[in-house]
């Protein structure tokens, strides 16, 4: 499994187009984002998708997978149209710790066996995370890491991820993650905006 440890604010482009290469590859990682670790490979990789899933001890069917997109436009190409409104609340919480529940499109779903209609939205406020996802030609797919026998306190430890999942994920990446928590969830598949969770993301 490589490393790698990646200044917060100003990563290092080497290492990130290390990062871009392995996940261009195949490979999937661990990931920091503005909440929580994620497990993440590439829309595009079928496979890297099943073995997000089989790392997290997840199924498909019920798994809460997200895209993490680099902005607002790479969310409008991955999802149908909505509505003016979603896109403003949208427009005014991101970048930042929410996730965006929308309907998909076919760009999305055929890369999953059960044809996912809906797909959680994330434009994170990570600077290794963005500068991933502004050399990538997609956007990721992930899912927040596993919090069995991981304590709270071990939430933001690179240490506690590295030994969870050396033998699993092909990279890990120490983002230097200082508070850890869930997003809020905002539910915008039947046209209005709905808040089924509020997490470190301050909803007014």
């Amino acid at each position: 499994m490589n490393k790698f440890i990646l200044h917060p604010k100003n990563p290092n482009k080497r290492e990130i187009a290390m990062i871009v290469e392995r996940l261009q590859a195949g490979d999937i990682g661990i990931i920091p984002t503005d909440s929580l670790y994620a497990v993440a490979c590439l829309m595009t990789n079928k496979d890297g998708i099943e073995r997000v899933l089989k790392a997290t001890g997840k199924v498909e069917k019920k798994a809460k997978l997200s895209l993490l997109c680099k902005d607002l436009k790479a969310v409008a190409d991955h999802t149908l149209p909505y509505d003016n409104h979603i896109f403003k609340t949208m427009k005014r919480y991101l970048p930042g710790p929410y996730t965006f529940i929308l309907n998909a499109n076919n760009t999305v779903t055929k890369f999953f066996k059960n044809n996912k209609k809906e797909i959680g939205i994330r434009i994170p406020d990570n600077e290794i995370l963005q500068n991933i996802l502004e050399a990538v030609d997609c956007p990721l797919i992930s899912t927040s890491v596993t919090m069995e026998e991981i304590s709270e306190s071990e939430l933001t430890s690179f240490e506690a991820m590295e030994n969870k999942y050396e033998n699993i994920v092909d990279f890990i990446i120490d983002g230097q993650i200082d508070v850890a928590g869930e997003t809020s969830v905002l539910d915008c598949t039947s046209g209005e905006v709905e808040v089924i969770r509020e997490g470190l993301g301050v909803i007014d």
